[in-house]
């Protein structure tokens, strides 16, 4: 990798900001521009992208990549294996404002931060914003340029503004073909799933 530095089993690039107090697992790359925030956790082999943000006391496990320009704000928990597209937000203001009633900068004491739950292996597809407080379930995919405003469920594949479920995902992120009888099965590694009341899961498992 040109211009980086390792140490430690971690790859950061020079113009990259790692505050001394995070926390960066083996075989973690933080890639130029990207800034990494006071007590933040990343676990082992993740990837952050060019310009991507992470707030303090940001919790992330391991082998979670982070694209380009992607902003994740504290106090977001993002679960193993988790993806963040190029631009993609989550955000953490629930009643966004820069100054108070009477017209005063707001500072860290006038607000509340709430923030955005992804589970394992999740995806967040580009410019996809996450509205605090909500989380992304297991293995579910939200589309690209998608506003998410409510919980999404595990496996599920959500689009549009705000979004909401056309379909389910596998493990593999292809949509699921269904069988019939709440079947559902993947095309790429022939997995099965299956849905009862809304809610999908792994058969077998």
């Amino acid at each position: 990798m040109t211009d980086t530095t390792a140490r430690d089993g971690v790859t950061v690039a020079p113009t990259a900001d790692v505050d001394d107090r995070a926390a960066i697992g083996a075989g973690t790359r933080i890639w130029h521009l990207a800034q990494v925030r006071e007590d933040a956790t990343l676990g082992r082999n993740c990837n952050v992208g060019r310009g991507a943000y992470v707030g303090p006391g940001v919790s992330i496990g391991d082998n979670v990549k982070l694209q380009n320009h992607a902003l994740v704000y504290e106090p977001a928990v993002l679960a193993d294996g988790v993806f963040v597209g190029p631009a993609a937000v989550l955000t953490n203001d629930e009643y966004p404002r820069a100054v108070t009633p009477d017209g005063r900068l707001k500072t860290g004491d006038d607000w509340h931060a709430v923030g955005v739950t992804i589970g394992e292996g999740a995806a967040i597809g580009a410019r996809a914003v996450c509205i605090a407080p909500v989380s992304v379930g297991r293995w579910a995919l939200v589309a690209a340029g998608a506003v998410v405003t409510k919980d999404v469920p595990d496996f599920a594949l959500v689009v549009g503004v705000p979004a909401k479920r056309i379909g389910w995902v596998g493990r593999a992120g292809r949509p699921l073909e269904t069988k019939g009888g709440g079947v559902w099965v993947c095309p790429e590694t022939g997995a099965e799933y299956r849905e009862e009341d809304g809610v999908l899961t792994e058969k077998g498992i």
